[in-house]
């Protein structure tokens, strides 16, 4: 656990879930900007009195800042957190609890939730996605008034033109404020009388040819989801060379995303039980959404929010299909794809079967044999491998 000092005072943070060899921290310069800004360092200090929504926290760093300082003031206003992360709601709840504020003092939302009827304070990290970024925006807007502060934090590599275009255009007139320690801020001022129009996601495509059952399928992504406007050349590639199985099995499409894989395996094997799991509640509502555009009325599914495999039984699996993410936002970090791998391994029957997607440059044979004691090449290319572990 590391502390993150602000302006009203220490605390004590940690990711989740909270390895002891994890040494990525809760927080970053962008978020000590905005928490400094909020308390008056470069300005007249911030109204935390009225409705505070934070959209975009990593992982809980800003909303239990602020609800520790509104604790500390006896302010009434509604503290509200957005986020499309599983993993950000369980951080928040332990960070929140770490500082002795109790969990009714934050409404806790997923990005998919309505939002509050109205903000007078609007403070936004902003995404890896753009598109994400866009649909909040949209879905906010109608809560925001000519009186809410507006105000958004970043890493620099975080912010391009394209960022305050969005903000312009769905709120009003926005600047930016001079880098600090490689963070910078967006001060946006709604405009009054702004038309409120709505966002274009979710987005609908169709599916190239010669990927197997779903060629030429249409598939439907919300915003955020990894590669939601096109098929990924890894899942692509994977979707080619997925296991041909008949039978009453237990499938997962762990990571599924937009649930392209599962929805083929579930094409493939109608007797199959399918279970998308995915830690964003946009690539959960994509999974169920593409998958009820196409498999048949009964064909069994589940759709799981949660981290890895931990909700899903013992020994309950009979084939888990991954395509794992090697980044946690702008962290390069194989913390995820190990957590998955564990996960599977529990969750595998004896026999059960861990099929992998990922690029060559990665290593993930080395790992898998670790773990598993084995690792098979199913298939390969330049750029990608698919991988088949057996759990003994």
């Amino acid at each position: 656990m590391n502390r993150l000092t602000t302006p009203w005072g220490d605390l004590g943070l940690t990711r989740f879930p909270d390895h002891p060899r994890e040494t990525l921290r809760a927080w970053d310069a962008a978020d000590e900007y905005l928490l400094r800004h909020l308390a008056g360092s470069d300005a007249e200090p911030a109204d935390l009195s009225g409705p505070v929504a934070v959209v975009g926290d990593r992982w809980g760093a800003l909303t239990t800042a602020l609800a520790a300082r509104r604790l500390d003031s006896a302010t009434s206003g509604p503290l509200v957190q957005i986020t499309d992360s599983y993993l950000t709601q369980r951080a928040t709840r332990a960070n929140l609890a770490r500082a002795g504020v109790g969990e009714d003092a934050v409404r806790l939302l997923s990005a998919r939730d309505t939002p509050p009827e109205r903000i007078d304070l609007l403070l936004v990290r902003i995404p890896k996605s753009l598109a994400l970024l866009e649909d909040q925006l949209h879905r906010l807007a109608p809560a925001v008034h000519p009186g809410t502060t507006v105000l958004a934090t970043g890493r620099v590599t975080e912010i391009h033109t394209s960022t305050l275009k969005l903000f312009e255009q769905i709120l009003g007139p926005t600047t930016t404020s001079l880098a600090v320690r490689k963070a910078r801020l967006i001060f946006c001022a709604p405009a009054p009388g702004r038309t409120r129009t709505p966002g274009p996601w979710p987005h609908r495509y169709a599916l190239p040819d010669e990927i197997g059952s779903m060629s030429g399928r249409t598939v439907v992504n919300h915003a955020g989801i990894f590669c939601a406007e096109r098929l990924d050349i890894g899942t692509r590639f994977l979707l080619r060379h997925l296991p041909h199985r008949r039978g009453s099995e237990h499938v997962v499409d762990l990571g599924c995303g937009n649930g392209v894989v599962g929805t083929a395996m579930a094409l493939d094997n109608p007797a199959a039980r399918v279970t998308f799991i995915d830690e964003s509640f946009s690539a959960v509502a994509s999974a169920e959404a593409t998958f009820r555009e196409n498999a048949a009325p009964d064909t069994a599914a589940e759709f799981v929010l949660g981290d890895s495999l931990t909700d899903v039984a013992a020994a309950t699996v009979d084939l888990v299909l991954n395509n794992p993410p090697f980044h946690t936002h702008q962290a390069t970090t194989d913390a995820t794809a190990w957590r998955m791998f564990t996960g599977s391994r529990a969750a595998l029957r004896p026999g059960g079967e861990l099929w992998v997607v990922g690029n060559r440059h990665l290593g993930y044979h080395a790992k898998l044999r670790r773990l598993f004691g084995n690792c098979e090449t199913v298939t390969s290319d330049p750029k990608f491998v698919v991988l088949r572990a057996v759990k003994r």
